[in-house]
């Protein structure tokens, strides 16, 4: 039987519960703006009290303000209370070949947002964002920024917070994350880019109620994001998910990563153009997007560069399927916009490696700018904790059936 050390256990403070409560609270106004406090206390089962104090504190803080009032047939007329967007996030999207920059609102509304090109070292791609960052807060002199948002095509070590694992980027090990806290006096939030499509999913999608997520990006490289009974997944050194450097075939091609035959080599943007230019004689191929619009135009060699691409997708996702059995599956990337051509193909992948029971819902992002979403979601999850419906679903049964809707 296994001993439990019952000396060595932490005890929750009253400071704690504080905060706890004060997350549920923030989030339950993000989720059901605008909201009145009798209706927080009914939802979150707070004691009326207490949702006063926390949401006078919110409003202290500038992170809610006061909304319209409501109408009753009697009795005291209610305050709506909401998010303040005057709170804003510096957010940024690396890739191989651009970064985007943009300004987003606590609500992820995006108010502006710059490509620039991505340097091949990490100092100056951190010294080019870091001035770019600077123009926005510039731009925008009435917002409070309250931290800084980065996804990279990468890994990260999160003791060390060190650049550990970026095959696509070819950077060495840097510590990107001081060398832009330093410039800006703000924190830094890194996050893994197919990591932070789950969150996009989780706090601005309909992921909010799915214990079992995995979000596929596929771009120039592929990856994958572990979503796992409710919680992200992060693994030894923080490398769950690599899905993409999993080889399939040891004498395939050369992957960035090093290794032969990986998923990424024949799922990605890169393996479709690869398979274009195999079978054409032009010298100097398309890139993606031209890719895509040749085979609107019917161009028989993009059509199957992009069908084998959609096949690659599905037939690597079986794994997924078979080693995690989650309950949906997002695919993130230029090529959803092309859905119903990729779609039925991966969906039919998909179905053939499920073991048991129905087969995973397959289907595409919401929008194109998951990525910086997520790194919205990023910075706003230090403050608000937990999801709204998942501190409900969670909350005892007693307080559930208080709930009024």
């Amino acid at each position: 039987m296994k001993r439990i050390d019952f000396t060595n256990t932490q005890v929750a403070s009253s400071e704690t519960a504080r905060d706890i409560n004060r997350g549920v609270v923030l989030n339950l106004i993000r989720r059901r703006q605008p909201i009145s406090r009798a209706d927080l206390a009914r939802v979150s089962g707070l004691q009326r009290s207490t949702v006063s104090l926390i949401t006078e504190q919110l409003i202290r803080e500038k992170w809610v303000i006061n909304g319209p009032t409501g109408r009753l047939p009697r009795g005291r007329r209610p305050t709506f209370l909401r998010l303040n967007e005057g709170r804003a996030i510096l957010v940024a999207d690396l890739r191989p070949d651009r970064t985007t920059v943009a300004v987003a609102d606590v609500n992820g509304r995006f108010l502006s947002q710059e490509v620039m090109q991505t340097p091949s070292h990490p100092q100056a791609t951190a010294e080019n964002l870091v001035t770019k960052f600077r123009h926005l807060m510039k731009a925008h002199p009435d917002r409070i920024f309250e931290g800084i948002g980065i996804s990279l095509p990468g890994r990260f070590d999160e003791k060390t917070q060190r650049v550990i694992f970026a095959p696509n980027l070819k950077w060495p090990e840097f510590d990107f994350k001081a060398a832009i806290e330093r410039a800006t006096e703000m924190r830094v939030e890194l996050e893994n880019a197919a990591n932070a499509c789950v969150l996009a999913e989780v706090w601005f999608g309909h992921g909010g109620k799915v214990r079992d997520l995995v979000v596929v990006t596929v771009s120039e490289g592929l990856g994958t994001g572990v979503f796992t009974n409710g919680q992200l997944t992060r693994g030894l050194n923080g490398m769950a998910g690599e899905f993409g450097h999993v080889s399939l075939n040891p004498e395939g091609p050369q992957c960035t990563c090093g290794g032969r035959g990986c998923w990424e080599v024949y799922a990605s943007n890169r393996a479709a153009l690869r398979y274009y230019h195999e079978s054409s004689s032009a010298s100097d191929g398309p890139n993606f997007q031209d890719l895509m619009a040749l085979a609107d135009a019917g161009d028989a060699l993009a059509i199957k560069a992009l069908d084998r691409m959609a096949h690659a997708i599905g037939s690597g996702m079986r794994m997924i399927v078979a080693g995690l059995a989650p309950e949906e599956i997002v695919l993130v990337g230029d090529f959803t916009r092309q859905w119903q051509r990729f779609g039925p193909v991966i969906e039919a992948e998909v179905a053939a490696g499920v073991l048991v029971g129905k087969p995973p819902r397959v289907r595409p992002a919401e929008g194109v700018m998951a990525r910086l979403r997520g790194t919205v979601a990023l910075v706003l999850q230090k403050h608000f904790g937990p999801s709204a419906d998942a501190v409900e679903e969670e909350r005892p049964a007693w307080v559930r059936q208080r709930v009024v809707r």
